[in-house]
């Protein structure tokens, strides 16, 4: 594989969910059965039917109004503080990379997280993982209008970067994004585990 100039990269960046913190949506969907009249398979499947998901991960209406919605869908009767609890249940505790790890990084590198999320999951994942505390900015789809694989949302990964597009390295765990990185200059690499993204950075003189 080819090395990279220890110079090249200047700033890392990561995808959040099965890259710094692993969830599963089984998790919440078993919990939201028993309040509705659907299964836990039934779940994402009634609510595929809808744009609801993509519309609160744009940012094109608030939590409340997501909760209200999606209740009406799924027929469940829940307050606005359980509904979220059920919500950001899908989160896993232990992260898929260290802190120690971001840390690390963070004093050498501008770190950043670029994210397809919605303001319910980050304010709790913001509170409950103090890893997320180690990076340098964070571009959240919510925030820019705009979910990956959408070029916009790169570009102000770009933009927060700091640097050119090949001076980015970035990971995430599905490869459209990772391709619409490609796309737009940054050098990408698909996620796998935290080890392979050792090598990777390692590969390009990337040190911590």
């Amino acid at each position: 594989m080819r090395k990279w100039g220890v110079r090249m990269i200047k700033t890392i960046i990561f995808d959040l969910g099965k890259v710094i913190i692993p969830f599963d949506f089984k998790r919440g969907y078993t919990r939201m059965a028993p309040l509705c009249g659907y299964t836990a398979e039934e779940i994402p499947k009634r609510l595929s039917t809808s744009d609801l998901v993509t519309r609160f991960e744009t940012g094109a209406m608030e939590p409340q109004a997501f909760v209200n919605e999606l209740s009406a869908i799924l027929g469940i009767e829940s307050d606005y503080d359980q509904f979220c609890d059920i919500w950001t249940s899908i989160f896993l505790p232990e992260t898929l990379i260290s802190e120690e790890f971001v840390k690390a990084l963070r004093r050498k590198y501008r770190m950043l997280v670029l994210s397809n999320t919605n303001a319910i999951h980050f304010e709790m994942v913001w509170k409950a993982y103090p890893i997320l505390h180690q990076f340098d900015d964070y571009v959240l789809s919510y925030k820019v209008g705009a979910l990956k694989p959408s070029p916009l949302i790169y570009r102000e990964a770009i933009r927060k970067a700091q640097c050119a597009p090949e001076q980015c390295f970035f990971t995430d765990d599905i490869a459209a994004y990772v391709e619409g990185a490609r796309q737009e200059g940054i050098d990408a690499v698909q996620f796998e585990n935290a080890a392979q993204i050792e090598r990777e950075l390692q590969n390009r003189g990337i040190s911590w």
